[in-house]
């Protein structure tokens, strides 16, 4: 038992620090509610589910590929400026009122997945953190114990996830309407300065890699 409480905190140890994600998930809960923010999270957790399965079944090396790295730096500046965008554009329409804005859940729960499939940094994470784990109880345990371990890992990032929706829905309810707006603009300026940060690092990996 100590073992798995020790892999759910791995993953929320993983989901945890500062990124766009989190960004995002402030800024869809303070604007749409609780599910829209949770289903940012939650695309997010499919896109790792998706290189989680890559790293495990050996498809590090096709990843690996400077073309397709600079890709994905490329989409994920393109997705993050647009969400950052899109952001700020909404930012001065948040209401403290109980209303939400109409949004279709779909729509987030894409925005967390590409901004989390095009990040390759998600990659490399996974690469070293999830490619280390499984290296280490591979060789510690048999097949049950890898996939109970890493459903594990999955449920650390599950409950980041709803605490981040929780955190983000509950500064709606009890924060003026100026504060709201202020957290609004600073998270869709955090999701640009992201932005810019993966288009330096997609011509980066084009011209001088």
């Amino acid at each position: 038992m100590s073992t798995f409480i020790s892999y759910v905190f791995l993953g929320l140890s993983l989901a945890a620090p500062i990124g766009p994600i989190n960004a995002a998930q402030l800024e869809k809960g303070i604007r749409n509610g609780f599910f829209h923010s949770w289903f940012v999270g939650l695309g997010a957790i499919i896109a790792d589910a998706f290189y989680m399965g890559l790293v495990y079944l050996g498809f590090v090396h096709f990843l690996e590929k400077p073309i397709i790295q600079a890709f994905l730096w490329s989409f994920g500046c393109f997705v993050l400026i647009y969400t950052g965008v899109e952001s700020l554009i909404g930012a001065g329409k948040i209401s403290t009122k109980q209303s939400r804005v109409s949004e279709p859940l779909s729509k987030s729960f894409l925005s967390g997945f590409f901004m989390s499939i095009s990040n390759p940094l998600t990659i490399l994470f996974w690469l070293g953190i999830y490619g280390s784990v499984l290296a280490k109880t591979v060789s510690n345990y048999n097949m049950d114990q890898l996939i109970l371990y890493s459903g594990a890992m999955f449920s650390g990032l599950l409950i980041w996830d709803l605490s981040m929706a929780l955190l983000a829905s509950t500064f709606r309810q009890f924060l003026s309407r100026s504060l709201l707006t202020s957290i609004a603009y600073l998270s869709g300026l955090s999701l640009i300065g992201f932005g810019i940060y993966f288009g330096i690092e997609a011509i980066k990996t084009l011209f001088f890699f």
